[in-house]
């Protein structure tokens, strides 16, 4: 979220373009008004991954904040939410009601990989933008192939060229067993980490995927274990994260490194659920603050943001990182929509996103600042390392910015 300074210097910087005549003119596509802007997204508030639902809870609250201020430029926004289940085919028949029913303007946040994978190319077709998605597999960075798609988490194979750069520094003889979910969220991760160790990819000894239809994986853990392996690379949703991180101890497999991914990380939905004990020294990623971190205590951005966890979200959990996630999106899509002034179009909006200068959000990492242009739309592309002590994420090493070059 932008500092009070330079949101006045927005506001001023358009009160100026209004007062232009040259430039009043405004523009609006199908489901933005004088009044309002329409805003359309699917969350899984059932299935197999409904610990992420709490993400479009604490973005509904913060749109209801920025309505309650006066909402953007004058309009109010209007989110409309449906729960798809985690489940392609339900977020298929929701995004068309999104579309053509209730005629938004862009979809935003669309939750999960094999979600936003059955929509991309409907929301292409019709020229829809699918703003933000939350998800970080390659194929939603592909401005050539998908010009209306633009994702805000870090890119998985990214995320995974850091884990190489980290095993082959302080494991460089580890045997590496890899868990990954079989669809292209868990495919990416295993692309990025292999392309990044090149010519020690050899090190995989073991590799075992799960269907999110999967009860248990229970029976994959048996087989990692079973290789030998020493290092651990775990790439999972919540509800798998935690069940591998608990058939490991009971196991008693303990590699001498554990990487969960990013998306598996939260203390409340996977740590907690897997024992707090057996998760200790997993190591992985951040790029924002943490809330159980007692060094942002009296940081501004995180008193800014537990103020309006208490005022507008008391029910949802505000040291997750679910909720700090839903937070900083949030914020993200309001930048975006300052940004796009009296010119609603759905090109515009596209054009504001791929155009962002140096935003420094309230959460973000010291040092970590948001910049897109039109040939590199990477939202997010530094990281920091992290380690769980056996109560809460803490923070190791300098801030990496990833520099392998990235293929589909």
């Amino acid at each position: 979220m932008s500092s009070l300074r330079s949101t006045a210097i927005l506001a001023l910087a358009f009160g100026a373009a209004l007062a232009s005549p040259a430039l009043a003119q405004k523009t609006y596509d199908t489901g933005a008004t004088d009044t309002e802007i329409k805003i359309g997204q699917t969350i899984p508030l059932s299935g197999p991954a409904s610990a992420y639902g709490g993400i479009g809870r604490v973005q509904a609250a913060y749109i209801r904040m920025i309505n309650d201020q006066g909402g953007i430029n004058g309009r109010k926004i209007n989110l409309i939410q449906y729960d798809d289940a985690y489940n392609p085919p339900k977020t298929v028949e929701q995004v068309r009601r999104l579309v053509e029913s209730d005629e938004v303007l862009a979809t935003f946040q669309i939750i999960g990989t094999p979600p936003n994978a059955a929509v991309q190319k409907y929301l292409n077709d019709k020229k829809v933008p699918q703003l933000l998605a939350s998800t970080g597999a390659t194929r939603f960075t592909d401005p050539k192939n998908f010009p209306w798609t633009i994702a805000f988490n870090p890119n998985y194979q990214s995320e995974a060229h850091i884990y190489a750069k980290y095993i082959l520094t302080n494991f460089p003889n580890g045997k590496i067993a890899i868990l990954f979910q079989n669809d292209d969220l868990g495919k990416d991760y295993v692309k990025g980490l292999k392309d990044a160790l090149g010519p020690r990819a050899n090190m995989i000894v073991a590799e075992a995927s799960y269907e999110l239809s999967d009860p248990t994986v229970d029976a994959q853990m048996v087989k990692l274990k079973a290789s030998g392996a020493d290092v651990f690379f775990n790439v999972t949703t919540p509800k798998f994260g935690a069940q591998s991180i608990r058939k490991a101890a009971e196991l008693g497999w303990k590699p001498a490194l554990h990487i969960l991914d990013i998306n598996a990380t939260p203390v409340s939905q996977t740590l907690v659920p897997a024992g707090l004990e057996n998760a200790k020294d997993i190591v992985s990623v951040n790029y924002g603050k943490d809330p159980l971190d007692p060094q942002w205590t009296d940081d501004a951005g995180m008193k800014k943001y537990k103020a309006f966890m208490a005022k507008w979200a008391p029910n949802e959990d505000a040291d997750s990182g679910i909720a700090t996630y839903g937070y900083s999106t949030a914020a993200l899509l309001v930048q975006i929509l300052q940004q796009a002034g009296d010119n609603l179009t759905r090109a515009n909006i596209m054009k504001q996103a791929t155009s962002i200068k140096d935003y420094a959000a309230d959460l973000a990492l010291p040092g970590m600042t948001v910049s897109t242009t039109p040939d590199d739309w990477r939202i997010n592309k530094q990281f920091q390392m992290m380690k769980f002590d056996g109560k809460r994420w803490v923070l190791f090493g300098p801030v990496v910015t990833d520099d392998f070059k990235m293929t589909n």
